[in-house]
């Protein structure tokens, strides 16, 4: 299934301030916790699977290659687990995706990785409509610098940074379900 050798990064590193508090990647859906569903998506894309996390790393570390910490309890961003991410990578590209879209299937992360190696150098993001999705995306290794660079200067969105690598869009229905963030107590259900 990997026709498209890459590192996969889940995002689990944030603050889970809508779950009221708790780890969202250990929050349960439909009987597993919001991780399990996207490693069991992507584990056959990748031998090196890296999970962001900021707390629990011996669970996280449980599920996969390896794990990266932000290095900051400030809870900055997903810029940070993806600086991370890229800083990790054991090959050439890395996909992003966050722990709260379980019902991401691999058919679109196979298209993930299509646009990618159709446009190598670029970044490739999900697009529903006008709506870009930055934490859905692959991101050229190679450009690295960038991204620490614009940390640096105070950037603290991805969108913008891999907007202005001219990235590319991996096109979305606007209303894809696959595409549903469960990011509340409300959406658990």
């Amino acid at each position: 299934m990997n026709r498209f050798p890459c590192s996969i990064l889940l995002l689990a590193g944030g603050r889970g301030q809508r779950m009221g508090g708790h780890d969202k990647g250990l929050v349960q859906w439909q009987g597993q916790p919001l991780i399990t569903h996207a490693v069991q998506v992507v584990r056959p894309f990748t031998d090196d699977l890296i999970i962001s996390c900021n707390r629990n790393r011996e669970r996280y570390a449980a599920l996969a290659d390896q794990w990266v910490s932000d290095g900051n309890d400030d809870f900055e961003g997903p810029l940070a687990g993806i600086r991370a991410g890229l800083a990790a990578a054991r090959h050439a590209h890395l996909l992003v995706l966050p722990c709260d879209v379980p019902q991401i299937d691999a058919a679109l992360i196979a298209r993930l990785l299509d646009t990618a190696a159709q446009h190598p150098a670029r970044p490739v993001m999900v697009r529903q409509g006008e709506q870009w999705e930055p934490l859905l995306c692959v991101i050229p290794v190679q450009h690295r610098s960038v991204f620490d660079t614009a940390w640096e200067n105070g950037e603290r969105s991805p969108r913008k940074v891999m907007l202005e690598l001219n990235a590319q869009a991996c096109e979305c229905a606007e209303n894809d379900p696959r595409l549903l963030n469960v990011n509340t107590p409300d959406l658990l259900k």
